[in-house]
């Protein structure tokens, strides 16, 4: 009998539970530790900001769930993972031990690292439910007194994708208010051009994001570096292709969402040997740590270098369909270990992202993710739209029946071609 433990319940953790659960031996137990009771879907979180969703839309009771499936539920937050004892301390002062850990814990958000940035600063955040459900109660006041709105994502961001989804999000939201003529709109990123993303750019998304910018009249500054937040205004130094100083911006706001950089959490952060220095969880290419051999990674935790250098640092997105293969080559490698067996699984590491605009949206695909690339497309249309909500629609009917199938790529691929041959 091994004892396989998984930190975290998100996008990552839930299919690695599932999945794990189908894999493992009829006399193998699955435990799940997360330090929240529900699930939530985070991709929906733009939604919840303009009030299109209400937080218990996209939440789902965990506890019921895991029950039915015969997989352990421990609601407690991991304060430390310890992997040379093959233990992970909770913050109630108890200990879980495993023979196999799986770390699924998705980021911590660093926005302590600029003066004034974050919920508890003077800037929204749509990274969690428990911020964009505030940002929905402050949205309908924003409406009733509009002002300038400034969006986008910070120095050593890696997730530039819901920004610029909340960005389009609230501009259609504002044209169907029929106020948008009384918002000025900016965007402001570290990415070096519109549609970087983190990846170089996939296919044409450089041309068709600056193309709907200018549409929907957004200015934009890129190479941007927000030195602070104060209440109501954004200081940012825009720096040229040298990364020197080109331009200092003053942004005044009535409401401003901006993403923060990442960093690993404070379970692992410092780990040696298990973590970079920034605190993501080192893995190979089967998702296993190099020196903690029965310790795997998922998700938005582990460490992927940056495929350049950019004048603003910027990271690498891990997208749904690069996660679900993640999560389905550390299941069936943690079951050929358990059969004698080394590892032999790989993750695809293909970047399939739906980019909502609120009416329409841009898809984009590329195979690997970093470049060079064997395939990369990208393309929009009303279609994104639709085949969002279709995403959100079966992955919480997934979460919510227990079913261990790869949600993105099977449902997305398959949304694409019906929805492009609709519009």
């Amino acid at each position: 009998m091994a004892k396989i433990v998984i930190i975290g319940a998100g996008i990552g953790g839930i299919p690695m539970a599932f999945e794990m659960k189908e894999n493992a031996r009829k006399q193998d137990e699955v435990v799940v530790i997360a330090d929240t009771p529900t699930f939530h879907f985070v991709p929906s979180n733009p939604w919840v900001a303009v009030n299109w969703r209400k937080p218990s839309d996209i939440k789902v009771e965990l506890a019921p769930v895991f029950k039915k499936k015969g997989i352990g539920f421990i609601q407690q937050k991991a304060a430390r993972v310890h992997p040379a004892e093959n233990r992970v301390e909770l913050a109630d002062g108890g200990s879980v031990d495993y023979d196999y850990l799986v770390i699924a814990t998705g980021p911590k958000l660093a926005f302590d690292e600029i003066p004034g940035l974050g919920p508890e600063g003077h800037t929204s955040s749509v990274c969690h439910v428990d911020h964009a459900g505030p940002v929905g109660e402050a949205w309908e006041n924003f409406c009733q007194d509009p002002g300038p709105i400034v969006i986008g994502a910070v120095q050593g961001a890696s997730c530039f994708g819901p920004a610029y989804e909340y960005l389009f999000i609230a501009e259609t939201d504002l044209r169907k208010r029929k106020i948008r003529d009384k918002v000025k709109m900016t965007y402001v990123t570290s990415e070096p051009y519109i549609g970087h993303l983190g990846l170089g750019g996939v296919g044409d998304t450089k041309s068709l994001l600056e193309s709907e910018l200018r549409d929907k009249h957004v200015d934009w500054i890129c190479n941007a570096k927000v030195d602070r937040v104060e209440d109501g205004k954004l200081y940012v130094t825009e720096v040229d292709e040298n990364g020197q100083e080109k331009k200092k911006h003053e942004l005044p706001f009535k409401h401003s969402m901006m993403l923060p950089a990442f960093k690993g959490v404070d379970a692992v952060f410092g780990v040696e040997k298990l973590v970079n220095p920034r605190g993501f969880i080192l893995v190979d290419e089967h998702q296993r740590n190099p020196t903690y051999k029965n310790v795997y990674a998922i998700g938005v935790c582990i460490a992927i270098a940056p495929q350049e250098q950019t004048p603003v640092p910027t990271g690498v997105p891990k997208t749904g369909y690069m996660i679900e293969s993640m999560v389905t080559a550390a299941a069936h490698n943690i079951r050929e270990e358990l059969d004698g067996k080394e590892p032999s699984h790989k993750a695809t590491w293909n970047a399939l992202c739906l980019a909502d605009f609120g009416d329409k949206g841009v898809a984009f695909l590329a195979m690997p993710q970093i470049p060079p690339r064997n395939v990369q497309w990208s393309s929009e249309g009303k279609w994104v739209h639709w085949a969002k909500i279709a995403y959100e629609k079966y992955f919480m009917r997934k979460v919510r029946k227990g079913i261990s199938e790869p949600t993105y790529e099977r449902l997305t691929l398959k949304a694409m071609g019906i929805m492009r041959l609709k519009k």
